[in-house]
């Protein structure tokens, strides 16, 4: 028999290619069909006719998760993870203003109800500004209501806007109190045979002191209980005032709450309401009778209502011409690259502002700063391009979120101004190097390593050797250079002497209060006075408008873009191939938020030099 005769191996070789070509072809049109599909659909069924509301309608204002300053991911991530159950709960701050600006003038909004039960926390900046808006919306005369089941004090201090709080019969009103309380390894990393080299500048930068101690040092409890004391303070302050309550009462209830529950029979609800933190018990059904009643109800006998994102959302923003202040947001850890909504990368960060610059309708930048900082090359690339934007004549005005720290602190070096809230955690004006090597932990199941290198630096910062004196010495040099050129930043843009810059630094954290006491800021007020300064700087008066600075790409092309790496990254180290999943699920957050610190400070290639206070901001 003839035996069939084989195509020759070029034939082969196109063939296997137009194969996998073709595929690939498939792949991608599926892709983008079912992306066109699921716009389809949503055009289709949310679509439907433009909101309509009719007088008498009660506002729930009801947050989820976090309020940040900006959301997380890009929109077509946000909506792809929102359809499959797993997005992240997070409110924006500008929305919830917004919202509250725009009720007040709103004849058909009758009452607000603040429902907190979805609320996960509100940092202690965050509170400076909810409170000037509830202040300003009360003026319209227009009720305000606030129910949950359980409020913590982030909780709390939100319900604590309204005019009556009602409580769950089942109930509970919790204030805790501030603290900062970390897990320690260095015990546990001796066990498993893990060097730790620690490199840091200052009696006070503690941000890794965890991977070196087995317990709080005497600097890190010092500093802590200072600015925290300062931060509960403000706290109690703000909610006495809220409710008209003397601060002796609320110092007592969280200085003495087993008496109190003990009085109330265990009986958390009751001990709320007989201590003046709530002023009602009232269950779900009860709630919506009460509103129904003070507003209209609806028509299935509820209360008329709207949510504040369907309510905020109704207007679409008319763009008119004329002078704009941009606003430019930086919120989460400062690294190297292009970041997504939520991270703060240099080459995004960076875009942004080579984009107001170009923006010929942007006269003035106020440059919002929610971070504890995180690599120290990344910081000053950013604010070198804040300086550049100085440069070509545009005012720019730091404002302070809740956290703005170390290298938070290192970018507000380059505006005009620097703007805090009283509770701003900040300063932290220190550097730190961080390089765990393990080959005791190889060695012990009997893994080793030897070799030859060309000179003493090759191979010296591989993880499974130890770092001789000679890069001990390196590091060393280059962390103590980064610090003092740290140091003549702040000495040269807060108009200090390098030696009293220093003597407020070291690491240390400050309260915004407490920093501009020591220089370190220069006015305490939140985003809108921040914005009212840079438009005074810029000479444009009352009549100027408030333009938020977003990435020029649009949502898919950053998405694709973004997606594989992000991927990578995510499922190799956060997941953490189940290793660290018997851990409690608190302490393995914070594990990985320190190890994700130190894997996006190291991955250029460069020895990772970090300006991180890994504070956040309590709720």
């Amino acid at each position: 028999m003839n035996s069939r005769q084989q195509p020759n191996i070029l034939v082969r070789l196109w063939l296997g290619f137009w194969r996998g070509l073709t595929a690939f072809r498939m792949a991608v049109f599926n892709i983008l069909f079912l992306l066109v599909l699921a716009l389809i659909v949503g055009m289709i069924f949310g679509g439907g006719d433009r909101l309509v509301i009719k007088d008498d309608t009660t506002l729930v204002l009801s947050p989820r998760g976090m309020i940040v300053e900006e959301y997380s991911g890009t929109p077509l991530e946000r909506m792809i993870n929102e359809a499959l159950g797993q997005e992240m709960p997070e409110t924006r701050l500008r929305d919830l203003l917004a919202t509250l600006e725009k009720a007040a003038d709103d004849d058909r909004i009758a009452q607000v109800l603040i429902d907190t039960d979805d609320l996960w926390g509100v940092g202690t900046g965050v509170m400076q500004d909810l409170d000037r808006a509830f202040a300003s919306f009360r003026e319209s005369g227009k009720p305000v209501i606030a129910y949950g089941s359980y409020m913590g004090q982030g909780q709390y201090f939100l319900a604590s806007q309204a005019d009556e709080i009602w409580l769950n019969h089942d109930g509970m009103v919790l204030l805790e109190g501030f603290g900062r309380y970390r897990n320690y390894y260095r015990e546990g990393l001796d066990r498993l045979g893990v060097e730790v080299n620690l490199f840091k500048t200052g009696d006070y930068k503690s941000a890794m002191e965890p991977w070196e101690r087995s317990d709080m040092s005497e600097a890190d409890r010092e500093a802590s209980e200072y600015y925290l004391g300062g931060l509960w303070q403000d706290y109690l302050d703000a909610v006495a005032m809220n409710r008209g309550l003397p601060v002796d009462v609320l110092v007592d209830l969280t200085q003495n709450l087993t008496e109190h529950f003990e009085r109330a029979e265990g009986n958390a609800a009751r001990m709320a309401l007989d201590n003046g933190l709530v002023d009602r018990l009232v269950s779900r059904p009860e709630l919506r009778a009460e509103l129904a009643q003070r507003g209209a109800p609806d028509y299935n006998g509820d209360f008329r209502r709207v949510g504040y994102r369907q309510f905020v959302g109704t207007e679409k923003p008319v763009r008119k011409p004329g002078d704009r202040v941009g606003v430019i947001v930086a919120e989460g850890m400062i690294v190297e690259g292009d970041q997504p909504p939520g991270t703060i990368g240099d080459e995004s960060t960076s875009r942004l502002i080579r984009q107001a610059a170009r923006d010929d309708s942007i006269k003035a930048v106020v440059f919002r700063v929610n971070s504890g900082g995180g690599s120290a090359f990344a910081s000053e690339a950013i604010r070198r391009e804040l300086q550049a934007l100085r440069d070509v004549g545009k005012p720019v005005v730091v404002s302070m979120g809740n956290v703005a720290a170390s290298g938070g602190y290192w970018v507000a070096m380059g505006a005009d101004e620097v703007w805090a809230y009283p509770t701003t955690i900040t300063g932290s004006i220190g550097v730190i190097g961080f390089i765990p090597t393990f080959e005791e932990s190889l060695s012990r199941i009997g893994i080793h390593t030897d070799g030859v290198g060309t000179t003493p630096m090759a191979g010296a910062l591989r993880i499974d050797r130890s770092l001789s004196d000679e890069v001990r010495g390196l590091l060393d040099t280059m962390i103590n250079a980064t610090y003092q050129e740290f140091l003549s930043l702040v000495a040269e843009h807060r108009e200090m002497d390098v030696d009293a810059v220093h003597e407020v630094a070291q690491g240390r954290v400050w309260t915004g209060s407490q920093a501009l006491e020591r220089g370190l800021v220069d006015h305490l007020g939140n985003l809108e006075d921040a914005i009212a300064s840079a438009a005074r700087i810029a000479g444009l008066g009352e009549d100027y408008r408030v333009r938020y600075v977003e990435p020029e790409l649009k949502p898919w092309q950053q998405f694709f873009a973004g997606m594989g790496a992000r991927a990578l990254m995510t499922a190799g180290l956060e997941s953490g191939h189940g290793l660290t999943d018997w851990l409690p699920p608190e302490t393995r957050a914070n594990l990985m938020r320190d190890l994700r610190l130190i894997t996006e400070a190291t991955r250029s290639g460069r020895p990772g030099v970090i300006a991180h206070c890994l504070c956040d901001a309590p709720m």
